[in-house]
């Protein structure tokens, strides 16, 4: 019979076993699931059992783990799973700069912090650079944590508004058939936005602002003629646009500006025969000292564990599509 070697690991406070093992123990298999081992909690005590190598990475998660609750971080799945592939990258000196990078907090208290290393650096790139794109998947967190950059500014008086916007393209000639004023017939496609802002300002707050001109949320035609002085301006959905609403946006911005564009060219919904302006920009600005252009993947999914597996799989059959054509 094969003698399993032994790993054990004293928790300091039992308070934290709850959290660790998570509900119906499902933060525990994830573990054992990854390196083929088995846990058990002894005597308030956690014993690793398995391959020397495993159980020592294993319990060095582990410790990772424990260090995350007490620092008032939440476990979940994909927490885990990031942390689990930092470690097996030899990154995990990463996980501490995550953890303590907090952009901003909400109306409820919770600290808004990159979830991964790609989402840190479009922090990073929004911190030191005037313009950033953000260039990457569904549930990379581009609008959110663009959002949550914006507020600090304003909070810190680094700005004296904030201004969001996107392309209404899906709308198109529909716009006509929808009741109500312009505002109302774009609302829905500025909703994300809204979304956003309500989390981290909390509603009141976030009309007080509008109502005061401190906070726009209007569609792309609204920028036309407009300079945008001492702004922090976000563009979502930036794929949507044309090449020439992409210049007359970016040529939109005035002294003491910061700008965020972010989209996504894989999922583009512009008519027939109309070139993405984001397309474009990549090509023509990709060189200009000053601006950055960040690339989030499928690592940087942030939503369900499945959304990673739907993009994966996408890119997979678009690549062996074009390859054919």
């Amino acid at each position: 019979m094969e003698v399993q070697n032994e790993k054990r690991i004293k928790i300091e406070n039992i308070d934290f076993l709850d959290e660790l093992f998570g509900n119906l123990d499902e933060n525990i298999k994830i573990i054992e699931e990854k390196f083929n081992v088995n846990i058990v909690s002894r005597n308030g005590d956690l014993v690793i059992l398995g391959d020397e190598n495993k159980i020592n990475i294993a319990g060095d998660v582990l410790k990772k783990m424990i260090k995350m609750i007490e620092a008032g971080e939440n476990l979940d799945r994909q927490k885990i799973i990031y942390t689990i592939s930092l470690f097996n990258q030899g990154k995990e000196d990463k996980i501490d700069e995550l953890m303590d990078d907090i952009v901003c907090i909400t109306s409820k208290g919770k600290a808004i912090k990159p979830k991964t290393i790609g989402q840190k650096k479009y922090i990073e790139a929004i911190r030191n650079r005037d313009i950033v794109f953000g260039i990457g998947p569904a549930g990379t967190g581009k609008s959110y944590l663009a959002v949550a950059m914006a507020v600090k500014a304003f909070k810190n008086r680094e700005v004296s508004r904030i201004i969001l916007t996107r392309p209404a393209v899906e709308a198109g000639e529909s716009l006509g058939f929808l009741p109500g004023d312009l505002q109302m017939k774009v609302d829905p496609y500025l909703r994300p936005l809204y979304d956003a802002l309500y989390d981290i300002l909390g509603g009141e707050t976030y009309l007080k602002y509008k109502e005061k001109g401190m906070i726009e949320v209007a569609p792309l035609a609204y920028m036309r003629g407009r300079t945008l002085d001492d702004s922090f301006i976000i563009l979502d959905e930036a794929q949507n646009t044309t090449q020439a609403q992409m210049k007359m946006f970016l040529t939109r911005i005035g002294f003491g500006s910061k700008a965020v564009i972010n989209g996504d060219i894989t999922q583009m919904d512009l008519p027939k025969g109309k070139q993405s302006g984001l397309r474009q920009t990549i090509k023509v600005l990709s060189n200009i000292k000053g601006i950055d252009f960040i690339y989030l993947t499928d690592k940087d999914v942030v939503r369900h564990g499945l959304v990673q597996k739907i993009i994966k799989a996408y890119a997979a059959f678009e690549n062996k599509t074009n390859k054919k054509r």
